[in-house]
């Protein structure tokens, strides 16, 4: 299935060239000419290429929308504007920053590269339920929002644990010494606490949770 990209540009002679030269490449190419229309539409491509440039919205406005909206998707914004500035405040949501004029084959090229790199990262993904976690780049994301969720260093550590250990009945040592790398003290409460805060994130309704189970008088488990 080849790969399909929105591509939003407003010039018109920029965006023929680059519209045809991308369907030449074998890509299958949606060219928009303003971002509130690409904002209705960016869920179902494998990539956005947005210029920075456009009338109404600017990229930046669109891209942060975009990359809220669509984690999953990268996007690629295309700009004249070169300085450290501008490419700071792209590369703060984007994936990629690159500046015009701009070389074919390197707009190639950029783009194999995050194509390959998303396509690996879902591979990756484990879902359950509504949650959608990407280890390899501590990703977790919220499947009902597209919203990505923020952890803490340990609730992560806690729940990538938890998944690598997933349908197995833990007890309250065996988390703590597998994610701390200490001796579990009975009676300390650590645990218990940011397993609370864990599933105020990641489940619809906490007091009764879906993904991290809790096994009475033992500890958890996280069903797949």
């Amino acid at each position: 299935m080849k790969p399909t990209i929105l591509y939003v540009e407003d010039d018109l002679e920029i965006g023929e060239w680059t519209n045809q030269f991308l369907k030449d490449k074998g890509y299958e190419v949606d060219w928009r000419t303003s971002g509130e229309n690409a904002l209705h539409e960016a869920g179902s491509y494998s990539l956005i290429i947005l210029d920075v440039m456009l009338p109404g919205l600017d990229g930046f406005t669109v891209g942060q929308r975009l990359k809220k909206n669509s984690p999953h998707i990268p996007v690629l914004m295309l700009s004249a504007r070169s300085s450290i500035d501008d490419k700071l405040q792209g590369l703060h949501f984007a994936d990629d920053y690159l500046t015009k004029p701009f070389h074919p084959d390197e707009l190639a090229a950029r783009i194999e590269i995050l194509l390959r790199r998303y396509e690996k990262e879902e591979e990756e993904c484990i879902t359950l339920h509504h949650i959608h976690m990407y280890p390899k780049h501590n990703r977790i994301v919220d499947s009902r929002t597209n919203d990505e969720l923020t952890l803490t260093g340990k609730q992560f550590h806690i729940f990538r644990y938890m998944i690598q250990n997933a349908n197995q009945i833990l007890t309250k040592e065996q988390i703590y010494e597998g994610v701390w790398g200490d001796t579990y003290i009975e009676g300390d409460k650590t645990l218990q606490v940011h397993i609370r805060y864990l599933r105020e994130k990641i489940e619809i309704d906490p007091s009764s949770p879906l993904i991290i189970e809790t096994i009475r008088g033992i500890g958890y488990r996280v069903r797949r």
